[in-house]
């Protein structure tokens, strides 16, 4: 299994809870600045007049996450997260456009990653596409060219991180441009850098040897098949390919905990803190029995504290 992150938990009295969100005189001071924050937050706007007006503005979480609004602040934040930049064109954000189409068609969040779609440009515009052989936005073309690198033997070891942060949040920092730093695939296996390359679950080698390999640059880039065989990755695992790669990880505790913090950064503009282990829990089993972001982010957005 692969070693998940754990999420302190501060014991919280349930009592203490239950009379924090039931049975409380409404406060309209406090109504009027739960629903500013609920409306910035989850469309970026001012309340319209009917949650402005709301004696409970938290009892319309669900209308908010299915406007319009959402989804588009929702899809660019999370491009956000899943790039360094934005793309050079339009089509390189696969991201985006893919949340868009999970958030708007009510689908699980999982089919970001595993769905079998294709983000493609069509008669000059980005569309989502039906693909059987899709592995959600991991498989667009522009994606992976996005992401190829520049490994001199054509190992993707760039799309390997990115398949790696996006679905569960690993963060490593390249030393690519240190002087003196020997960046073939010998000088990968070096001390200063095999802990990142070859040693734990995350070994940006080992993964890349089972994706395809680049061939060529720019627009004549091609994609070869992989020819190392099966490998045990993510501690034990035996992986064959792209997509045996990813349904691991989407599989893994790793991948509920970054949706989750993800749905903490999207609401609260930072990462959860330790006293607000019990919130995380109850995002975590909401996106784990409902299948969908949205759920995740209600779960959060709900609770009592959030308006305080």
């Amino acid at each position: 299994m692969i070693r998940h992150l754990v999420v302190a938990v501060a014991l919280v009295s349930a009592a203490a809870h239950a009379q924090s969100s039931v049975g409380a005189p409404v406060d309209p001071q406090r109504a009027e600045r739960c629903a500013v924050r609920l409306a910035i937050a989850f469309t970026g706007k001012s309340p319209d007049a009917a949650l402005l007006s709301s004696g409970n503005p938290q009892a319309q979480v669900s209308a908010l996450l299915a406007s319009d609004a959402f989804i588009e602040r929702f899809s660019r934040f999370i491009n956000s997260q899943f790039n360094n930049e934005p793309g050079a064109t339009s089509v390189e954000d696969s991201a985006y456009h893919l949340t868009k189409y999970v958030l708007t068609n009510g689908k699980e969040w999982k089919d970001l990653f595993l769905g079998p779609y294709r983000v493609a440009t069509a008669n000059g515009q980005v569309v989502v596409q039906d693909d059987a052989n899709g592995l959600g936005y991991f498989r667009s073309p522009a994606w992976l060219k996005r992401y190829a690198g520049n490994e001199e033997q054509g190992i993707k070891l760039s799309t390997a991180y990115r398949i790696l942060n996006n679905t569960t949040g690993v963060k490593l920092v390249p030393s690519v441009n240190a002087a003196g730093v020997d960046v073939s695939a010998t000088g990968r296996e070096g001390a200063g850098c095999r802990g990142c390359h070859y040693d734990g679950w995350f070994a940006l080698d080992r993964i890349a040897s089972v994706l395809t390999r680049r061939k060529g640059t720019g627009d004549s880039m091609t994609f070869e098949a992989p020819t190392a065989g099966p490998q045990q990755l993510l501690d034990g695992q035996t992986i064959s390919d792209d997509k045996e790669l990813v349904t691991a990880l989407v599989n893994s505790p790793n991948f509920e905990f970054h949706t989750c913090r993800l749905a903490f950064r999207f609401l609260y503009g930072r990462n959860e803190l330790s006293c607000e282990g019990p919130i995380f829990d109850r995002c975590v089993d909401a996106l784990r029995t409902q299948k969908t972001v949205q759920a995740a982010l209600e779960a959060v957005a709900v609770d009592p504290s959030y308006c305080q």
